[in-house]
């Protein structure tokens, strides 16, 4: 299996990847390489391609492989965010109608950390930045992009089996309590100085919850992508509305759609922004789903798992603040989830939720 480092990447590799992806003329005589992005598990690189022979092949290609970090790539294995997403693009993404970039190529030895990923560059898309937020029409244009994974995959049974995607079992949610209790300390020590007491303490309450964010798998189920957030989408605002593509499926999972919603809302807007615009949002992402062919799937019944779903950034934001590498845009970053994610299940009266 040809898995090169972003130093092994060549001209020759490359034009091997394009003809292998349908362009059997094409060579690369060259590129330049730019490493992009901020990602904490992974690096990035733009490949500016100097190519020939064929005017359809691609420009420009992302690359995509572990973090130089010894503890980020560790946790990626432990996690298996490698191998999750190397396998949404080998095994899933063709499926989805939620706009996602192409996948030129995709490897991985066992659970990694050794994977590559060659995308589709989607320039002039940009990064979403999770520290400034976004306008309500970004943030509904995001959401509705979600049925196109969530639909597709409505209570499919054969999710289950699927053992890398993985979903919640007795042992998982234990393992996922025990890990949010285990890092609980060293977050609050880094960042209850910057957080409301308010807010500090329901991320505290929340170790201790006997309902979300750690219970079962319920009747209503789908694949989640789980750090669906404004870091991992690309948008393109010149179009009306936002075009907005989703990267990043390192966190990929079986577990309720309206997780994904939720922690979307929760992290991307700012609460005062939130407040006036959420419930028309979630209304329209129900609407898409019914429209998308789920059937039986209540209004009232959305919206009670939406509640439920603020508390989903609270274990990503806990465990993954101390686990991976520490940086000030990180700690930042952090910061900002933390504040948003408790504000939004303090507003919707969610806490009353953790006594199951």
């Amino acid at each position: 299996m040809d898995i090169p480092t972003p130093e092994r990447v060549s001209a020759d590799w490359l034009t091997e990847r394009l003809r292998e992806a349908g362009h059997p003329a094409v060579e690369v005589r060259g590129f330049d390489a730019t490493r992009i992005g901020t990602g904490q598990l992974g690096s990035c690189y733009r490949y500016a391609l100097d190519r020939v022979g064929d005017e359809s092949a691609p420009k420009s290609l992302i690359g995509k492989f572990p973090s130089d970090d010894p503890a980020s790539r560790q946790t990626g294995v432990m996690l298996r965010n490698y191998r999750k997403e190397v396998g949404f693009y080998r095994d899933l993404q063709a499926r989805m109608r939620m706009r996602t970039p192409r996948c030129y190529y995709a490897a991985i030895e066992g659970d990694g950390p050794e994977h590559v990923l060659l995308l589709e560059d989607l320039a002039p898309a940009e990064q979403g930045d999770q520290l400034a937020g976004c306008s309500p029409e970004v943030a509904r244009a995001a959401v509705l992009q979600l049925p196109g994974l969530h639909a597709p995959t409505w209570c499919d049974e054969s999710l289950k089996e699927i053992d890398w995607l993985g979903h919640p079992t007795e042992q998982t949610i234990q393992l996922g309590r025990a890990l949010y209790s285990a890092n609980l300390g060293p977050f609050l020590e880094r960042f209850a100085p910057r957080l409301e007491k308010d807010e500090a303490d329901v991320i505290a309450r929340a170790a201790d919850s006997q309902g979300p964010p750690f219970e079962p798998l319920g009747e209503v189920f789908s694949i989640v992508h789980v750090d669906y957030r404004l870091d991992n989408l690309l948008i393109d605002e010149r179009e009306d509305p936002p075009r907005v593509t989703a990267v990043d499926w390192q966190s990929l999972t079986v577990g309720n759609p309206l997780a994904d919603v939720a922690y979307f809302l929760g992290a991307g807007l700012q609460p005062e922004v939130r407040r006036p615009v959420e419930r028309e949002i979630v209304e329209a992402y129900h609407a898409a789903l019914c429209e998308a062919g789920v059937r039986g799937y209540a209004w009232e019944r959305c919206w009670e798992d939406y509640r439920r779903g603020t508390f989903n950034g609270f274990a990503v934001t806990v465990v993954a603040s101390v686990m991976v590498q520490q940086t000030e845009r990180g700690d930042e970053m952090f910061t900002a989830m933390a504040r948003r994610h408790a504000r939004h299940a303090l507003d919707l009266g969610a806490d009353e939720l953790f006594a199951g």
